[in-house]
């Protein structure tokens, strides 16, 4: 059975970062067997995707504007290099919870 995740990928301007780490989450993932759909938003599109659909993660780069009731990871560590290996340690660790 396919593992699969849904992911929801927020900076600033909900596009080019966002793409950027939606594409690494991606890749990520499915190296380790999880098929992830991912959409981009910016901070104040978050609200909108968890009303309209089921997710079950948020990666950022960008402040959240409020709490919510799924795992966030922040993702700055990818736009800088450092702490790259500690997201992805994280995001492996916390996609791993949520599949099982």
């Amino acid at each position: 059975m396919v593992k699969r995740l849904n992911v929801i990928s927020v900076c600033g301007s909900g596009t080019v970062t966002s793409s950027m780490v939606a594409g690494k989450v991606r890749d990520f993932l499915d190296d380790h067997g999880i098929k992830a759909k991912t959409v981009e938003v910016n901070p104040g599109g978050v609200e909108d995707q968890l009303s309209s659909g089921s997710w079950d993660l948020i990666v950022h780069t960008s402040p959240l504007k409020g709490k919510y009731d799924l795992p966030t990871i922040n993702a700055v560590g990818l736009l800088s290099g450092m702490g790259e290996e500690e997201f992805f340690d994280e995001l492996l660790e916390t996609s791993e919870k949520l599949v099982n």
